[in-house]
């Protein structure tokens, strides 16, 4: 059977995304021969370019990737398969037009051709995007070769979501539909699967008989510099919470899937959305720590009066047989002390000591890291005994496992490539289906509508570089508790 046609549209072809991002992932997908090659990308933009003159521009971003920057030769290869459409994504007419150079790009295979549309446009631009795809008829077809990749943010609260999810749904099916969290696609973040199901040492207690509380932490080192007017309109829990974070807090504590395959893994993760607990707007507040780093009102397009948080830390309960009683702490924030992305589960202490300890601070929970970024791996720390001395003095060590040293020379592949090849498999596993979509705006909803009211005071000020407001840190001593760190071999804060 002949290889079936692909057309990869990038609406938004002229974007940054596309320029540091797409295209990158899929000249390394090319150049490791992962790549059909019946595949064709079209770049619809507005700018007013040739197919030479786009194809210069998508390589000045493929040479700012070091390991792609030497294969100029690849790229000219490469290159033959990228041309370029002028349009306008409010203009019916440019759709219609584009669907007759589809049509063109077809007839000359002989075959049905598949079509992917990979949204890399402003959140305004999708639901005219959408219904253009469906009156076009650029979205007819097999169901199984037409599909549409949505960037994140998917709506900006519930009823948005659910607004754009009914939009999408009258052009699409959701088995067509591919919402993205690049997240998703990291490779530690793949492995906290494995880490929890493919070795039996963990999963037996990995519940609330042996766990005391689970933290996740994704830190910016960055501040919003020129993207101020953007972030103040959404803030830290619809840019960081509502996804990234309690993405992996559903892998982290979903069941077991009956299998791999991605209807029943997205299954389980809902069901943990599902569960977490719902609380009153009074109980939401004190279950959660806003902060804004100092700086912040200065910065070009922020409002000199914004209650805009950039740091959120809050403590969720998950009500099932498993995760009953347990807390569990998420905090992300820019200008943070370091750019690292991890999570912490925190053990229970063992239930009597045989040893006598010269210090308190000696009695450590062990812990185990799961560090996402920027050394992807995983720590366990353990206690241990001082060599030369009594059973009194013991000091906590790690267990370390790196992807790097681990695995040298094997490039670990960007979550863009990850993710790109699984949209063209037709594997949704790593993409977010539209109910676990709506149960995560119903978790933030109120907390963003506590925070957003200014009755609510201004948001904690904290210090640039440090890990965001003495309060974060109040919130889990009040529980007998403190943050963790393990990434990076460092100890805790």
């Amino acid at each position: 059977m002949d290889e079936i046609g692909t057309s990869i549209v990038i609406l938004g072809g002229t974007g940054d995304l596309a320029k540091r991002k797409l295209i990158p992932a899929l000249f390394n997908l090319a150049c490791k021969g992962r790549l059909s090659d019946g595949v064709n990308i079209v770049g619809f933009g507005r700018r007013d370019y040739s197919d030479d003159r786009y194809r210069e521009f998508l390589w000045d971003g493929a040479r700012e990737v070091g390991e792609l920057a030497i294969q100029e030769d690849e790229w000219k290869e490469f290159a033959r398969r990228i041309t370029y459409f002028k349009g306008d994504l409010e203009d019916p007419e440019s759709y219609v037009t584009l669907c007759r150079r589809l049509e063109t790009f077809e007839a000359a295979t002989d075959d049905p051709g598949e079509r992917l549309f990979y949204l890399s446009i402003a959140p305004r631009y999708f639901e005219p995007a959408i219904r253009n795809l469906g009156a076009s008829r650029l979205a007819e077809g097999p169901k199984s070769l037409r599909k549409v990749v949505i960037e994140k943010p998917f709506g900006h609260d519930l009823a948005s979501a659910q607004s754009l999810n009914q939009v999408v749904q009258e052009v699409f099916d959701e088995s067509q539909v591919y919402r993205i969290d690049h997240y998703l696609g990291k490779e530690m973040v793949q492995n906290i699967l494995v880490f929890r199901f493919a070795n039996a040492i963990f999963e037996p207690i990995w519940n609330r008989n042996y766990i005391d509380n689970i933290q996740i932490t994704v830190a910016e080192s960055v501040a919003v510099g020129t993207r101020g007017g953007y972030y103040d309109s959404s803030g830290v829990v619809r840019d960081m919470v509502q996804n990234h974070l309690l993405q992996l807090l559903t892998l982290v504590a979903m069941e077991p899937p009956s299998a791999a395959d991605s209807e029943s893994l997205r299954n389980k993760k809902v069901e943990v959305l599902q569960a977490i607990r719902r609380l009153p707007a009074e109980e939401v507040v004190k279950n959660a720590v806003r902060g804004q780093y100092a700086g912040y009102l200065q910065e070009t397009g922020v409002p000199e009066n914004s209650i805009t948080p950039t740091y959120a830390a809050t403590r969720l309960y998950i009500d099932n047989w498993r995760w009953k009683g347990v807390p569990i702490y998420l905090r992300t924030g820019k200008a943070m002390a370091e750019k690292v992305s991890e999570i912490v589960i925190e053990f229970q202490q063992p239930p009597h000591s045989v040893f006598t300890l010269e210090s308190p601070e000696a009695n450590q929970p062990n812990l185990l890291g799961l560090c996402l970024q920027p050394d992807e791996g995983a720590h366990l720390r353990f206690q241990v005994k001082v060599p030369g001395m009594d059973s009194s003095s013991l000091q906590p060590r790690d267990m370390a496992f790196h992807y790097e040293s681990a695995f040298k020379g094997q490039s670990i592949p960007e979550a863009y490539e990850t993710l790109l090849e699984d949209a063209l498999a037709g594997d949704a596993s790593l993409f977010i289906r539209s109910d676990h979509i709506e149960e995560a705006w119903r978790i933030v909803d109120p907390l963003i509508n506590a925070w957003g009211d200014e009755s609510s005071g201004p948001p904690d000020v904290y210090k640039p570089g440090s890990w965001g407001p003495e309060a974060a840190k109040i919130m889990l001593e009040g529980d007998g508790r403190s943050w963790r760190r393990l990434c990076g071999m460092h100890d805790d804060e």
